[in-house]
C-alpha cells in the first residue's frame, strides 16, 4: 500500500487506487501522540480506583458511566461548530488543547474529586475532536476506500494506545512511585500532537453561508431525518448499551484469577495489539462487502468475548478473550464513521458522525453504571452473561434492517 505524506487534502475520489491521503496518515500520528499521553494515564486507572482507592465496581461503573456521558454535548457542540463555520481542524484543535490541559491538572490533584475533574476534562477534550478530526479523513478520502482511511487512522490510533501503558512501565522504574513524571511527559506528548495537527494537516476552510442560520437542533433533526441514518444511530445505540467497557472484562479476568494484578496494565496491550493488526484488513473488508456486515460481525466477537471471560480462569483463555476485544474494536471504531460518512452530505458530515458517537457514548455511559449494579448484585461472570443474552436478541433485530438497507453514498 502507497501511503501519501503530503499534508494537503485531496478531494474526496481523486486519490488514486491503494493511496491513503497524507491527512489521514498525518492525524493518525496526532492521534498517536494522544493516545500516548492519555493511556500513559488511564491504563492503571481501573486497578487504582478500585484497589488504590477502595472504590467498589459499582463505584467504578458510576465513574466510568460519568466519562462517557460528560463527553456527549461536546460530541455533538463539535460536530455542529465544525460544520457550521467549516474549520473542523480548528474545533479538533480545541480539543486536543483540552486534552494537554487535563494532564496539567493531575499534578496537584490529590484526592477522587480533582482526579475525576482532570478525567472529565480530558473526555470534553475528545468529544469535542473526534466528530471534526473524523470528517477531515473522510473529507480527503475517496468514498470507495473510506473503510480503509479509517483502519490506517485507527492502526496509528491504536499504536498510541499500545506504547502509552509501555512508556508508563518505564518511567515508573526509572523514578519509582513518581507519578508525576508520568503526568509531565505525558503533558508534552500531547502537546507534541497538537503542534503535528496545527503544522501537518492542511484545512480549506468552507464557505457557511447556508449553514450560519442552524442552530444545532435544527442540525441534528437534518442530519436524522435521513432514514438510513437514523436507523444506523438506533442499532449503535442499542448495541452500545450493552457494550460492557474494558475495564469491567479486565477486572473480571481479576476476580476469577485469570490473571494477576501484576499483569493487570498489559491486558490494554493484549487488546491493543489485536486491534493494530487487524484495524485495516477489516477496514478493507468493510468497503468491498458492506460497513454493516463488519460492524455486526465485531458485536459477535464481543459477545463471544464476554462468554469466555465470564468462565476464564487461565491465562490463555485471558489471552482468548483479549483477542475478541481487538477484533470487536478493529470491526467497529472505524467502521461506523465511515458508513455514517458515506449517507449524508460532506457539508453536514461532522455534526452526523458525531450524533451518532454521542448516541454510543451515552449508550455506553448507561452500560457501565447497569453492569456495575449487576455485578454489585450477582457477581462478575453472571452479569456478563446476562448482557451476552441481551446483546445477541439485539443483534437478531437489528441485523435484518442494517442489512437489508445497506448503504448508499449521500447526495
Amino acid at each position: 500500500m502507497y501511503i501519501s505524506v503530503r499534508g494537503t487534502p485531496s478531494p474526496a475520489g481523486s486519490g488514486a487506487a491503494g493511496r491513503v491521503p497524507g491527512t489521514v496518515v498525518a492525524l493518525g500520528f496526532v492521534s498517536l501522540l494522544t493516545d500516548i499521553s492519555t493511556e500513559m494515564v488511564t491504563a492503571v486507572l481501573p486497578l487504582f480506583v478500585t484497589v488504590g482507592l477502595g472504590l467498589s465496581p459499582l463505584a467504578f461503573g458510576v465513574l466510568d458511566g460519568f466519562y462517557q456521558a460528560a463527553t456527549a454535548a461536546a460530541r455533538i457542540g463539535g460536530g455542529y461548530a465544525a460544520d457550521r463555520f467549516g474549520r473542523p481542524r480548528a474545533v479538533a484543535a480545541v480539543g486536543y488543547g483540552l486534552g494537554i490541559v487535563s494532564k496539567a491538572l493531575l499534578l496537584p490533584a490529590s484526592g477522587l474529586v480533582a482526579l475525576s475533574g482532570a478525567l472529565g476534562l480530558d473526555r470534553i477534550g475528545k468529544g469535542l475532536r473526534t466528530g471534526p478530526r473524523d470528517a477531515l479523513i473522510a473529507g480527503c478520502s475517496p468514498p470507495e476506500a473510506l473503510g480503509r482511511s479509517f483502519g490506517v487512522h485507527r492502526a496509528l490510533d491504536t499504536l498510541g494506545a499500545l506504547l502509552g501503558p509501555v512508556v508508563a512501565f518505564y518511567l515508573l522504574m526509572a523514578v519509582p512511585g513518581d507519578f508525576d513524571a508520568v503526568f509531565t511527559v505525558s503533558m508534552c506528548v500531547a502537546g507534541l500532537g497538537v503542534l503535528l495537527l496545527l503544522g501537518k494537516v492542511a484545512e480549506r476552510p468552507a464557505g457557511r453561508a447556508e449553514r450560519a442560520s442552524i442552530r444545532p437542533r435544527e442540525a441534528v433533526r437534518l442530519v436524522l431525518g435521513r432514514p438510513r441514518v437514523r436507523g444506523m444511530v438506533l442499532a449503535a445505540a442499542l448495541m452500545s448499551g450493552l457494550t460492557v467497557s474494558d475495564a469491567f472484562i479486565y477486572l473480571t479476568l481479576l476476580d476469577r484469577g485469570a490473571v494477576t494484578a501484576n499483569v493487570f496494565p498489559l491486558l490494554f496491550l493484549g487488546t491493543g495489539a489485536v486491534y493494530l493488526a487487524a484495524a485495516v484488513p477489516l477496514g478493507r473488508l468493510a468497503d468491498r462487502y458492506g460497513r454493516p456486515r463488519v460492524f455486526l460481525a465485531g458485536h459477535a466477537a464481543i459477545v463471544a468475548a464476554y462468554v469466555v471471560a465470564s468462565g476464564a480462569d487461565a491465562l490463555p483463555m485471558a489471552g482468548l478473550t483479549l483477542g475478541l476485544l481487538g477484533l470487536y474494536y478493529a470491526a467497529t471504531d472505524g467502521v461506523l464513521p465511515a458508513a455514517t460518512a458515506a449517507m449524508v452530505p460532506g457539508e453536514w458530515r461532522a455534526t452526523a458522525i458525531s450524533t451518532l458517537q454521542t448516541c454510543v457514548a451515552l449508550g455506553r455511559g448507561l452500560a457501565a453504571l447497569a453492569f456495575g449494579a449487576l455485578w454489585a448484585v450477582t457477581g462478575p461472570s453472571p452479569a456478563l452473561l446476562g448482557f451476552a443474552a441481551a446483546l445477541v436478541v439485539v443483534l437478531l433485530v437489528v441485523a435484518p434492517t442494517m442489512l437489508g438497507r445497506g448503504e448508499r453514498s449521500a447526495g
